[in-house]
C-alpha cells in the first residue's frame, strides 16, 4: 500500500494509506453483487410475478425502453447516490473500509462524485475495466482516471491509530455541550481543526490558533464564550463528539 499525504489549507500534512487494488476490487465486486441481486429481484417481481412483459407487448419501442429505464435507473445512479449520502462510501466501500477523499483535505463534493461517476464509463466499461486497473496500479496515489479528474483518492480506514490521531475526544456521561451549532461542521472539518490545533499547540503558535478560532466562528456562527482560544477549540471538539455520538 502506498502512503498518501494530504496538505490541508491550514498547511497541515495528514498521512493516509491509499486503498490497495485488492481492496478496491473487493468493494467493486460487493457492489456488483448488490446490483446483481437487484436485477434478479426486479426480474422476479415484475417479469415473473407481475408478468409485466405481456403487458408491454402492445407498447412501442420507446415506451418499453422508458419502462426499462425506470426499473433499472437505481443501478445507474447507485455509486453517485451512495457516495454522496455516505460521504465517499458505497455499501461495498463501507464493508471493505475504504473511502473517497479529496487530496486537498476537504470533504469531496457532489460535483467530485459526479466526475468520478462519469469516468466509470472509461475506467470500468471500456476493455472490461483494464484501463481503471492499470491507472490505479501505476498511479503514485492509487488513483483511477476518475480520481485524477476529480482530484480525489481512495484511502483505507483500517489504519491502527489512537484517539489523538482521530476526531474523537474523551467525554464523560455527564458532559454538557456548549455550542449546538457545531453540528454545521463535518467529520472532515473536525479532523482538520484537531490536526491544525495540535500542530499549532506543539509549536506554541498562538496566531494560528487565533486564525483557527476566527474561521470556526465565521463558518458556524458560533461566538467564543470562554475568552480563551485553546479552551474554545477543546470545547468545540468535545461538543462535536457529544452531538454526533448522541444523535
Amino acid at each position: 500500500m502506498s502512503e498518501l499525504s494530504i496538505n490541508t489549507t491550514q498547511n497541515v500534512k495528514i498521512n493516509f494509506v491509499a486503498a490497495s487494488v485488492g481492496e478496491r476490487l473487493g468493494a467493486y465486486f460487493i457492489d456488483a453483487g448488490i446490483k446483481l441481486s437487484y436485477i434478479f429481484l426486479i426480474i422476479w417481481v415484475f417479469f415473473y410475478w407481475m408478468d409485466i412483459d405481456s403487458l408491454m407487448t402492445n407498447l412501442d419501442t420507446w415506451s418499453r425502453g422508458a419502462i426499462f429505464l425506470v426499473l433499472f435507473f437505481p443501478l445507474i445512479i447507485y455509486s453517485i447516490t451512495l457516495e454522496s449520502i455516505f460521504e465517499g462510501q458505497s455499501f461495498g466501500k463501507k464493508l471493505v473500509k475504504i473511502k473517497v477523499v479529496k487530496i486537498d483535505g476537504y470533504q469531496a463534493s457532489f460535483g467530485d462524485y459526479l466526475i468520478r461517476w462519469f469516468f466509470r464509463i472509461i475506467d470500468f466499461s471500456l476493455f472490461n475495466g483494464i484501463i481503471g486497473l492499470i491507472a490505479v496500479a501505476s498511479s503514485k496515489k492509487s488513483q483511477r482516471l476518475g480520481d485524477m479528474a476529480a482530484g480525489t483518492a481512495v484511502i483505507t480506514l483500517k489504519n491502527k491509530i489512537n484517539i489523538s490521531h482521530t476526531i474523537l475526544e474523551d467525554i464523560g456521561e455527564a458532559y454538557v455541550p456548549t455550542y449546538p451549532l457545531v453540528i454545521k461542521l463535518s467529520d472532515n472539518d473536525m479532523r482538520i481543526i484537531k490536526e491544525t490545533y495540535q500542530s499549532a499547540l506543539a509549536k506554541n503558535d498562538h496566531e494560528i490558533i487565533y486564525k483557527l478560532v476566527t474561521k470556526i466562528e465565521s463558518v458556524t456562527g458560533i461566538k467564543n464564550q470562554s475568552g480563551n482560544n485553546s479552551d474554545f477549540i477543546r470545547v468545540i471538539l468535545k461538543d462535536y463528539n457529544f452531538y454526533t455520538q448522541h444523535m
